[in-house]
Order: structure tokens, then sequence, then C-alpha cells
């Protein structure tokens, strides 16, 4: 039977592994990633807007937007504009209060927020589809157990 200690150094030992194993497949996916980057017609601060409005469900205010980034209406409002030209970004009447106009990023805008951000190119299916049965099981029994944990900890208060 294995010691709580000797239990704790194998654990640590496994984590320290797969923090390095995760940094090689960052670093082996950053050029994919760049590549998406510099492929896109928006400018920083429109991309920053944009994963504001991705990330926040009800949408946000011109003037919620303009206060975040501490830029003005006016400044916040050509940003929103230009959005709306590329088709990332809709405008809607916001349903409590008709004087309120709220921006919501469109499927497309949160699609190009994805490949940006959150796409892994190493679990693409070209990758995938090269691995045996049993590593596939592996990888997704794996892949559960962080994103239920992920769950639980970004649901805890």
């Amino acid at each position: 039977m294995r010691s709580e200690a000797s239990e704790q150094g194998e654990r640590e030992r496994i984590v320290r592994e797969i923090r390095a194993l995760t940094t090689n497949l960052e670093q082996a996916s950053l050029p994919a990633m760049i590549k998406h980057l510099l492929e896109t017609d928006l400018t920083i601060q429109q991309l920053k807007v944009l994963m504001v409005l991705v990330t926040t469900r009800e949408g946000a205010t011109g003037r919620g937007l303009a206060e975040s980034f501490d830029v003005s209406m006016a400044s916040m409002s050509g940003v929103i504009d230009r959005l709306v030209a590329q088709g990332v970004a809709v405008r809607s009447e916001d349903p409590d209060d008709h004087r309120v106009r709220r921006v919501h990023a469109t499927s497309k805008g949160t699609q190009v927020v994805r490949r940006l951000v959150v796409a892994r190119p190493e679990f693409h299916d070209r990758v995938l589809t090269g691995l045996s049965t049993e590593d596939l099981n592996a990888l997704e029994q794996g892949i559960r157990a962080v994103s239920d944990r992920y769950a639980r900890i970004v649901a805890s208060p």
C-alpha cells in the first residue's frame, strides 16, 4: 500500500509532466494561432471589444464598453460601428429599456474569437484520427475530468 507522502509525490510529478507537455503543445501550436491573428482585419482594440462581447451573454452597452476601456463614447461608437460593419457584432434594443442599445457578438464574431483564442490545433481531426482507440479513450477521460473540475471551480463563489 502506498503511503500518503508517496501518493502526493507521484501526483506532483504527474502535474509537472502535464505542465511541461502543455507548454510544449502551446509552443508547437503558436504558429497556427498567429496565422489566424495575422489574417484578421480587426484591430487590437476591436478584438478586445469583441472578446468582451463574446463573453457577455446579455451583451454590452456602448457607454459600458467606453467606461471599461477608458475611451470616449465617440471612440467606442466608432469601434462598434466597424464591428457591426464586419458582421461580427450587432446592435439591438434593450428589452428592459428601449432607450438603450445593446451590442452582442454574432456567431461570426464568436467564431473569430474562438479561432484566435481558444482553438486548439493540436486537437484537430488530423491529429486525433492518428491516435489509437486506447489513447483516444484516455484523452477523452482526461479532458472530461479537467472540464468537470474547471466547471466546478468557475461555478464556486
